[in-house]
């Protein structure tokens, strides 16, 4: 039943399922012996896809709560209670990372990319996607109300985030946006400020148009941004 749960909590999602899934294709299908760590990972659901594919999958994350029932789903990953911005791993110890739309959360976004480089190796990548909303000031008011109920602290675009990944020591390989649309962008904060967590689950029947506009969009903006980076 945990996995029932799982599956319908993180995949029947208007967004996650092509977020992750995006990352996941980025982390490539054979893991098989690679270290990947997830940052803020809750109940290290979206880890414990990359140990199916042969990692040795570790979820970090402050939540408690969350991760005793990760520890219940069948491919349960490496459950590590952390704080992101103080990673507790080696220098270089890691093979590939992922943070899925965690760093708007953190009070400090820099520092966390800065740990999660620490930690890569030489070469390494990390996936990673971010509240982007790059029109929120035509919603101020759906965007105050997504903000509240997810305690978003901060926005990025693949721009500012190209700029923090340099500082930090990674490349960007490429980038995407999803909900690309004025009217897509808008449907997502609408679902956000209204709905919560059960509206991006009942939202999911929308992922086949949201994904032919974000096709027929220029991918420049958008509510969320992906990026794949590699380690110099």
């Amino acid at each position: 039943m945990s996995d029932v749960v799982a599956f319908a909590g993180h995949q029947v999602h208007v967004c996650r399922y092509r977020e992750a899934g995006t990352l996941l294709r980025w982390l490539g299908d054979d893991l098989d012996g690679s270290v990947v760590l997830d940052i803020a990972g809750g109940d290290g659901y979206w880890a414990g896809q990359a140990r199916r594919r042969g990692a040795k999958a570790v979820s970090i994350d402050l939540a408690r709560t969350k991760m005793l029932r990760g520890s219940r789903l069948r491919h349960a990953p490496a459950l590590v209670e952390g704080d992101a911005l103080r990673l507790p791993f080696g220098d270089a110890t890691v093979d590939k990372v992922m943070s899925i739309c965690a760093i708007e959360h953190f009070d400090d976004g820099p520092a966390a990319l800065a740990e999660m480089a620490r930690v890569l190796k030489p070469g390494g990548e990390l996936v990673m996607s971010a509240d982007s909303l790059s029109r929120r000031d035509y919603w101020p008011d759906l965007f105050a109300a997504h903000a509240r109920r997810y305690h978003v602290k901060s926005t990025y675009t693949h721009e500012s985030l190209t700029g923090l990944l340099d500082g930090a020591g990674l490349d960007v390989l490429e980038h995407s946006y999803q909900f690309r649309g004025r009217s897509a962008e808008r449907a997502y904060l609408t679902i956000s400020a209204r709905g919560g967590r059960i509206g991006f689950n009942a939202a999911a029947p929308l992922i086949p148009l949201v994904s032919l506009s974000d096709a027929r969009s220029p991918n420049t903006r958008g509510s969320i941004v992906l990026m794949r980076a590699a380690k110099r």
